[in-house]
């Protein structure tokens, strides 16, 4: 099975090290993984600011990048679901809506893909401590993925997974919003920081690097002393 990452613009140039242990996965149960190297942005800043037209320039790079790929699988479900709205943003282009919808067809987020597509919902890890998961607003709410991340986390060896208590509130950063809403936005990090503290896990989870920079950085300026993973991380250690 070819895959093609999608790297997304946190993790290419931020956490590079979730792009390796994305590969890493996916070439553990038999996937050959390319790196296309015309992928950009996903438009999705731009286009949550409003600025429609110059999001679609980015949207058909995204589309021409990816149109060679058998399946696109990416470590976001935020970025991930941009793509899932290609088809609607560029609605009156027949030409581009028709090659959007492919492309939003065969991408998925990492989770999504391990478990809905390979069927795996053991990926063999090893991971001791004890945690908790937040499952971040576009990846639950808009792209559908609950179920698959803590069916992967709750079969790690060794992993003590605690629920986070008002698990489904937004962290607040919400892409521009904690820009454009940063007093508000500050408030309800400091609240999910305050509801992680309770968990008392050492560790934080979660699959989309822009809520976990934002809880990681409310976390470091309390002076709490838990660790922000990205799931592919915990899938995979050894």
């Amino acid at each position: 099975m070819k895959v093609s990452l999608f790297i997304t613009c946190l993790c290419d140039t931020i956490t590079p090290d979730v792009g390796k242990d994305t590969v890493q996965l996916l070439e553990r149960f038999g996937c050959e993984v390319d790196f296309p190297v015309g992928q950009t942005c996903c438009g999705q800043p731009a286009y949550n600011s409003g600025y429609k037209s110059e999001s679609a320039k980015a949207m058909k790079q995204m589309i021409k990048a990816f149109e060679p790929s058998e399946f696109v699988v990416g470590p976001s479900g935020s970025c991930v679901q941009m793509i899932k709205e290609y088809p609607k943003v560029l609605k009156d282009e027949p030409e581009w809506r028709e090659r959007a919808g492919r492309l939003a067809e065969k991408t998925y987020e990492l989770t999504q893909f391990l478990v809905d597509v390979l069927k795996i919902e053991n990926v063999g890890s090893t991971f001791k401590g004890t945690a908790t998961y937040h499952p971040s607003c576009h990846m639950t709410r808009l792209l559908g993925v609950k179920d698959a991340p803590r069916i992967l986390l709750e079969n790690v060896e060794g992993l003590n997974l605690i629920d986070l208590p008002l698990k489904e509130d937004c962290c607040g950063f919400g892409g521009t919003f904690a820009v454009k809403n940063s007093a508000i936005s500050g408030e309800m990090v400091q609240e999910k920081a305050e509801h992680i503290g309770e968990t008392k896990a050492d560790y934080l989870i979660g699959g989309d690097m822009g809520c976990l920079m934002n809880m990681g950085g409310r976390l470091r300026r309390n002076k709490q002393e838990v660790k922000v993973l990205h799931i592919a991380q915990v899938l995979n250690s050894q």
